[in-house]
């Protein structure tokens, strides 16, 4: 019976081939949408992936890691005294205008490190050493502001080149490698006095606390402890990385913005396969009669079917998941194109794959169901 239904699939190939595409293409607008979409709310934690920080401690009001509520000083002071805490750094953030020579200009995301040891710092370094940092006036830069601000000028830029931070003038001392953020901002790394002195004067600069514990010491549970002792909110890397994801989540529309498109990926092959399968089983009706006829009963031709939608569904898939592979390629250097795809996505699309041709089968067992055996005679 499996070579049968398989000979039934494969008659029509016009029929069988709108079958595979539709599919396909779904699995192709569901994968690819989903891994883009991941790719975005992943750019909203960029600055947690680039600091590489087991813990961070901010103001009790803050809810994800771009909402910055800057600290009073005395608050570092407070978490190094906490037991079971191996270092507490602080670290600065602000958003400022950086331009050069040629009037081009751009907003930066200006971060400073603890003046001392540097942590925070993005660890791999493509041009010039860490120490470099404690120069005068110095700053490290990621790609992307080197690509954006030397955006018009007559060579790029490079380490030992000057431009105007916040009408400070700042040089160049190395080139670090810093995962894009959701703004599109450049990243500018320098110590934390140097970004107080760069950035307009206000009361508190302290914007994070980035701890380590102590050996042994459970990560939550030091978390937790610096809360109750010091009334602030601590949260480990992975409570931050998900508090962020969720806030962007519910509070802007990127996933109906990228949703609309997944449902859509989603009906498409509901429609089209559905569609398919039904005028697939209709314009077989004189063959499955006669089958019935010959003593098949309704529990085989529904195994028949459910082959021929698993062929179909495998084949399809595996097609759209290559063509997403492929896109994936493509964009896996461009800095415009978010595309993250986790091995968790194609799962999800496989699930609503199997949706799709579940609804499919249903439909044709209706279809099934209703033959009488006695209509392959008529007509003769």
């Amino acid at each position: 019976m499996i070579n049968i239904a398989v000979d039934m699939l494969l008659g029509d190939k016009i029929k069988y081939l709108i079958l595979i595409s539709a599919i396909a293409f779904s699995t192709l607008l569901i994968t690819q949408q989903t891994a883009i979409f991941w790719g975005v709310m992943r750019w909203t934690t960029t600055m947690l992936r680039n600091t590489n920080v087991p813990i961070w401690v901010v103001d009790s009001h803050v809810v994800q890691i771009t909402d910055i509520n800057p600290m009073k000083d005395t608050e570092l002071a407070r978490v190094r005294s906490i037991s079971g805490v191996k270092w507490a750094s602080p670290f600065y953030y602000n958003l400022l205008q950086a331009k050069v020579a040629n009037g081009n200009f751009t907003m930066v995301q200006l971060m400073g490190a603890d003046s001392f040891t540097l942590l925070g710092i993005p660890p791999e370094i493509q041009e010039g050493q860490l120490e470099n940092l404690w120069k005068k006036d110095a700053v490290f830069l990621d790609k992307t502001g080197i690509k954006k601000l030397g955006v018009g000028l007559k060579n790029p830029l490079k380490v030992g080149d000057s431009f105007d931070l916040n009408d400070h003038e700042v040089r160049i001392a190395g080139i670090v490698n810093a995962e894009q953020s959701f703004f599109g901002y450049p990243f500018v790394y320098t110590t934390f006095d140097r970004a107080v002195e760069l950035a307009p004067s206000v009361r508190r600069n302290l914007s994070f606390i980035l701890v380590e514990a102590e050996p042994d010491v459970n990560y939550k549970e030091l978390a937790i402890k610096i809360q109750d002792e010091t009334g602030l909110r601590a949260f480990t890397k992975d409570e931050f990385f998900w508090a962020t994801i969720k806030w962007f989540f519910f509070n802007t529309g990127i996933p109906v913005s990228f949703g609309s498109t997944i449902v859509l990926g989603f009906f498409v092959g509901i429609a089209v396969t559905g569609q398919t399968f039904y005028s697939f089983i209709h314009e077989n009706i004189g063959n499955l009669g006669a089958l019935k006829a010959m003593g098949a009963d309704n529990s085989i031709l529904y195994r028949m079917l459910v082959v021929q939608a698993t062929i179909a569904g495998l084949i399809g898939y595996g097609i759209g998941i290559g063509m997403t592979a492929m896109l994936g390629l493509l964009t896996y250097y461009s800095e415009k194109i978010p595309f993250y795809l986790t091995w968790q996505i194609p799962l999800i699309t496989l699930a609503m794959i199997i949706i799709i041709c579940l609804f499919s089968v249903y439909l044709g067992f209706r279809k099934i169901s209703q033959i009488d055996p006695a209509e392959v005679f008529r007509g003769q």
